[in-house]
């Protein structure tokens, strides 16, 4: 079963200041709707997403929070039945197999601790170990040619992100820089979630031969959910966060930053990208003791 095509955008009317003249106009907006997840007709959590690739979105969270290890754990995700009116196509209920074992109060405390800050990073990495991450693919080789191609591909394909502006990205590529999936969602996260459910409900886990690029920020989730697909490179347009620079290094990842035209940062992993860097001084190396009288 798959569910209704869901609007992604919606008409409004805005009022443009430009050069000292206001005009108004229509513009187009990203949609914002919450999706309740629910295993069983139990409730398991609440995401703000954009509409669509939601059977992906539940399974993908499900994968990369560590609920399920196997999309065979799966049996079935579909629209809940039953709700109000107004929250038909915003609850899907997933159908687990009965091996897995979901402590719901303790799942749901966790996930309101990290969406609040509220565990220290040693904690975040402790707990990303405990899932059973590996070590990801340390043969994986792209050229740094390639990974620069990566964000004119997938401007390309943001069909919503065109008419909006407003949404974040993430996309798949393989080595030859060949475009494998895309999803856009108002949420970065969301966004991840949407390709690696892609991946479960494909049977293609682990993406052990793939490249995954992230528009926005490279934050510690974001490597968190790549390092549990067995992703070995992660690039993203913007800055990446200390936190993920520790875990990417921590799992073996590749993870490159202010990945724009024919630059980029990387933070760990350069030799799948070929790059043995000069040895260069700190500017501090100087200063670092003190001088001789």
């Amino acid at each position: 079963m798959t569910t209704a095509r869901r609007r992604d955008t919606d008409v409004t009317q805005v009022h443009e200041w430009k050069d000292g003249r206001v005009e108004a106009r229509q513009d187009d907006l990203a949609v914002e709707e919450p999706l309740e997840i629910r295993i069983g007709e139990h409730p398991l959590t609440v995401t703000m997403r954009t509409p669509g690739h939601d059977f992906e979105l539940a399974a993908g969270f499900l994968f990369t929070e560590g609920i399920v290890q196997r999309a065979d754990q799966i049996i079935s995700i579909r629209e809940a039945t039953g709700s109000k009116f107004t929250e038909r196509g915003n609850i899907v209920e997933v159908e687990l197999a009965p091996e897995v074992d979901v402590d719901l109060a303790a799942t749901k405390r966790n996930f309101f601790a990290a969406s609040s800050c509220g565990i220290c990073g040693k904690a975040s990495i402790d707990s990303v170990r405990n899932r059973g991450v590996r070590a990801v693919n340390p043969d994986f080789r792209m050229t740094p040619e390639v990974l620069c191609r990566l964000p004119e591909t997938l401007r390309a394909s943001q069909e919503v992100f065109s008419r909006t502006g407003g949404l974040h990205a993430a996309a798949l590529f393989d080595r030859n820089g060949a475009l494998l999936v895309e999803r856009e969602d108002i949420g970065r996260h969301n966004a991840v979630d949407k390709i690696v459910g892609w991946a479960v409900r494909e049977n293609r886990l682990p993406l052990a031969e793939c490249v995954l690029l992230a528009s926005g920020r490279g934050g510690f989730e974001i490597i968190q959910k790549a390092a549990m697909a067995g992703i070995p490179v992660v690039a993203s347009v913007s800055a990446c966060s200390s936190l993920a620079v520790r875990l990417a290094r921590e799992v073996g990842m590749t993870l490159a930053g202010f990945l724009r035209g024919q630059r980029f940062v990387v933070y760990a992993g350069g030799e799948r990208l070929g790059l043995t860097p000069e040895s260069v001084s700190l500017p501090f190396a100087a200063h670092s003791k003190p001088a001789r009288s």
